[in-house]
């Protein structure tokens, strides 16, 4: 059985950034990037354009060859970063970049476990720390076999996010919140990432489901998948969301818009108007 892992943590920056946050009375904006798409250099010109668009976190996804959570919007940054050579051993060269320019700002990897296993535990989250990484999403990892990875994790200061899902079983939905740190990632809807038009009803009542177990835990609760305008960041808000991740709208603008002037520009814009809508 896996112990509870948020007591024993130290806080790091998303701790921080949640209790600013908080005392504002505002939710969180959570941007995901591919690192290496369309190349690490505009990477990080990117990132700098989110954060300045008002992005409270940074997600930087790790290209992996088998991404089972993700949709086509990123399933086709990812072939092309790695088609470009990515390693993941850049991600954390730009991710060490981005710390420099953006002290206070926090940094979360989304990767896949066989990244982590094939450099060692310890030895890729030791190089995670020292380029300014604050946590880990790794949504092929169980929690039946998470112990070397939560204590990896927890021994150095990193957040270990899980994701659940609308069909999260009661009784699994507490295991996890559990273990849970840094935030809790909630997935909006059933299957993979990408845009959505709407959601459906069951998002809501997922989402309420969900609050109701962080909220005893004071553990932040983060809605993704499908998020892509104000008005998605405002329903999943209004529905209990502590904070949005916003993924697949972003990788769908990079994709679309060649121009680099013109691609920070508008994303710059584009989160402006998403920051606004979350308080």
């Amino acid at each position: 059985m896996v112990k509870s892992n948020r007591l024993t943590k130290k806080k790091n920056r998303i701790d921080n950034k949640f209790n600013e946050l908080k005392s504002k009375n505002e939710k969180a904006l959570i941007c995901y990037v591919v690192a290496g798409y369309p190349d690490l250099m505009t990477s990080e010109h990117i990132i700098t354009s989110l954060i300045h668009g008002g992005a409270d976190i940074i997600e930087i996804g790790i290209p992996f060859s088998d991404p089972i959570a993700d949709g086509s919007t990123i399933q086709y940054a990812i072939q092309n970063s790695l088609i470009a050579g990515t390693t993941p051993d850049m991600c954390l060269e730009l991710a060490s970049r981005i710390r420099k320019t953006f002290p206070s700002i926090p940094l979360i990897v989304m990767t896949y476990s066989n990244i982590l296993y094939r450099k060692g535990y310890i030895q890729f989250a030791k190089k995670a720390k020292e380029c300014g990484i604050d946590g880990f999403i790794i949504p092929d990892i169980p929690i039946e076999e998470s112990k070397e990875y939560l204590n990896t994790m927890r021994n150095i200061g990193m957040s270990t996010i899980f994701l659940v899902s609308p069909n999260t079983t009661e009784k699994r939905l507490k295991m996890i919140s559990r273990i849970c740190t840094g935030f809790l990632y909630a997935i909006s809807i059933y299957g993979t990432t990408g845009e959505r038009q709407g959601f459906d009803e069951y998002t809501i009542k997922s989402i309420k489901r969900v609050k109701n177990v962080t909220a005893a835990g004071e553990l932040p609760l983060a809605v993704g998948f499908g998020i892509s305008n104000p008005q998605h960041v405002k329903y999943m808000i209004d529905a209990g969301a502590d904070a949005v991740i916003i993924g697949s709208a972003i990788i769908k603008k990079i994709k679309e818009i060649e121009n680099e002037e013109t691609l920070v520009n508008m994303l710059n814009r584009f989160i402006y108007e998403l920051k606004n809508s979350c308080k």
